[in-house]
Formats: C-alpha cells, structure tokens, sequence
C-alpha cells in the first residue's frame, strides 16, 4: 500500500491517496479539493479510481467531488446520501467493504456529524475530523461531545494501539499516543 497525502487550503482539510500497488487501483479519501497533483498521482502511475471514501459530508471533505466524478467514476462510499445521491454507496452502522483490492472496515462515529464514519485500511485509521493529534472534533452541544467521545471510546480505543491516524486536519499521529495524551479521548474511558 501507497499513501500520498494532499492538502486543501481551502478550510486546510487533508485529502489522501490510498493505492494497492499490486492491483494498480486506487481510493481517494475526503477530496476536499481536486488538485492538479491528484490527478498526476493517478494518471501518471496509471491507477485505476475505483472508489472515494467520504468521512462526512462538510464542504473540506468533499468540494471536489463533483469535479472529480466529472472524470473518473468511483463508487462513492459515505453514510450520507446527499453527498452523491444514487451513486452514493451508503454505510450504516459498522461494518466492512471490499474496494482496490482492500477490505476496509468502517466505524459509524455521530458527534461531529451525525454522518461522520472512520475507516481502517491496513494499519491506518481515516478519521476525519473525528479524532486528530491531542483533539476530538468540534461539536455543537455538550451532549454531541459527550456521544462523540463515547463512540471514539468505545469503536477505536479497544482497537491495536500500533495503528496510524491520518485525521481530516492536521499531522498524524497513533492510536497509542492519542490513548496516552489526548485529554478527551482518555477521559472517555473514565
């Protein structure tokens, strides 16, 4: 697996490149914005876009789509229908799908966004703006934090701390350091 990270300056969102180099297919996650560097990523390696993971449907994490549907076509992956309406897969719940050659596991995880979903891809966790470096994502009312922190707690904590979080903003970081020093995301356990 080949991951090229891209960011968009418009609401400084992170975008990224998921690709099976065995299959020659690739997965863009959160296309925040379409980029000539993207498109270079794939046309120049000759990948195949077989699928765009969408972790919630704010304007960061998607405004490209349309754009990028207009050349390619994916299937679209998201837990909200409006993203993409008919060619929307829909994801409920928790569960796992095959895409590129990669079987993803995904996490319903409301707070942030009712629709908000976190894959698991290999070693790493797309999280969007659920879960980054040292911070839960931004929530509307006490009770979304609370239901946001609860759903983290108890989808990702009991995860393998080795795992990679590539969030929606912001640098990576580990599931491990996230348990040890994010404030929220550690006290959800208590």
């Amino acid at each position: 697996m080949k991951v090229y990270f891209h960011m968009a300056i418009e609401g400084f969102s992170n975008c990224y490149v998921v690709v099976n180099e065995e299959t020659r297919e690739a997965i863009i996650i959160d296309p925040g914005k379409l980029s000539h560097e993207m498109i270079e990523n794939i046309e120049n390696e000759n990948y195949i876009l077989s699928g765009v993971l969408i972790t919630h449907n704010h304007p960061s994490h998607v405004r490209g789509l349309k754009t990028l549907c207009k050349i390619y076509s994916p299937i679209i992956y998201a837990s909200d229908y409006d993203i993409a309406g008919e060619d929307t897969y829909l994801l409920k719940d928790d569960g796992t799908f095959n895409v590129a050659g990669f079987d993803i596991n995904y996490y319903s995880v409301p707070g942030h966004t009712p629709d908000s979903l976190v894959y698991e891809i290999g070693q790493l966790l797309f999280t969007g703006d659920t879960l980054s470096a040292c911070m839960i994502g931004t929530t509307s009312s006490h009770y979304s934090k609370m239901l946001l922190a609860s759903n983290l707690q108890a989808k990702l904590a009991c995860r393998q701390t080795d795992l990679f979080i590539m969030p929606g903003h912001g640098p990576p970081s580990t599931l491990a350091a996230e348990k040890k020093f994010n404030m929220t995301f550690g006290n959800a356990r208590n």
